[in-house]
Order: structure tokens, then sequence, then C-alpha cells
């Protein structure tokens, strides 16, 4: 455990993936073609407290929807890659713009196409329901599925390595 303390108290960005890491990884689709997915809130109001701490947290997907665009605006998070069949491109994008360094970065996937970034990270995290062969490779696992409060149990244990995790929750208090 000290070890992923050490590892997190670096992090200055988190890199999440979308579909079954903010969500279960289900596609709802409507008879005109609408997607839909479900996010927690939790997950969200992690997502918010995290940016206040002073870590920046971005999404990269590789699939395209409306409705990740609506939700990550709703939760101001402004570092949205969308349709990136290929990852590595828009993490070395954010990396540059953000003048970050690899160790300061956390990707948190689910899948096989997350870790080829997960391999690069500082702190590479996966869901409890990922897949076999990227639960291998991540450095820490969460106790919650993907969409299923997950995120927010990466975004505690950023705060709490970096001794902000107490203050954030100060004003629910």
């Amino acid at each position: 455990m000290q070890e992923l303390f050490e590892k997190a108290a670096k992090i200055r960005l988190v890199i999440f993936d979308v579909d079954g890491v903010l969500t279960d990884g289900s596609l709802y689709l409507g008879d005109d073609g609408q997607e839909y997915k479900a996010f927690n809130s939790k997950d969200g109001l992690g997502m918010k407290m995290l940016r206040a701490s002073g870590v920046e947290v971005g999404i990269i997907t590789a699939r395209t929807s409306e409705v990740v665009r609506l939700r990550m605006e709703s939760l101001g998070i402004p570092h949205v890659y969308q349709g990136m069949q290929e990852k590595m491109p828009a993490y070395d994008e954010l990396k540059k713009r953000l003048k970050l360094s690899d160790e300061q970065i956390a990707y948190v996937g689910d899948d096989v196409v997350d870790m080829p970034i997960m391999r690069r990270v500082g702190l590479a995290v996966t869901v409890q329901d990922a897949h076999k062969l990227v639960l291998q490779y991540a450095h820490w696992t969460t106790t919650s599925p993907g969409g299923r409060g997950a995120a927010r149990e990466v975004c505690e244990l950023l705060m709490e390595a970096q001794g902000k995790l107490e203050k954030a929750m100060s004003k629910y208090i």
C-alpha cells in the first residue's frame, strides 16, 4: 500500500476511459439511433472534488457520444478526447499540453485497448470487472466495478495520498 500511495502522491492528471469505467460498459441504443449511457453521480462528485483539490481530470474514449460531451461539460472536465480508436496520440497531446511526465499521470481503463497507456503512466488503475489481462498490468484495482463508484474510489485514493481528502470532505461534515 505504501508503494501505491507514493505513486498516487505524484499524480497531477488522471485520465479516465468511459465505457466500462465511468459506465458499466452497457450501450443503450434507441430506435432512432440515439445512444444512452448511465453515469454514477458519486463518480461525478469525486471528479469535481479531485479537480478542486488541484488534480486535472481528462477523458480518452474510443467511441463518440453526445451524452459523454454533455456529462463532461456538466462536470467541468475540459480535457475530453472522443473517437480515439488509437488512444496514445491523445495521451501524448494532453501530456505535452499540460507539461507533465508519465509518472505524474494516472490512467483508469478496463480493456486491452487501454493497456498501451496503462503501461506508460505512473499509476495504472483498473476496475474490479476489467479484462483479466488488464487486471494483471494494473498497479491497483478498485473494489467497485465500472460505472458503480470505481472512479470515486480513484479520486479519493489520489486525494488521500496527497493529503487533501479530509479537506475535500470537511465541507460536507
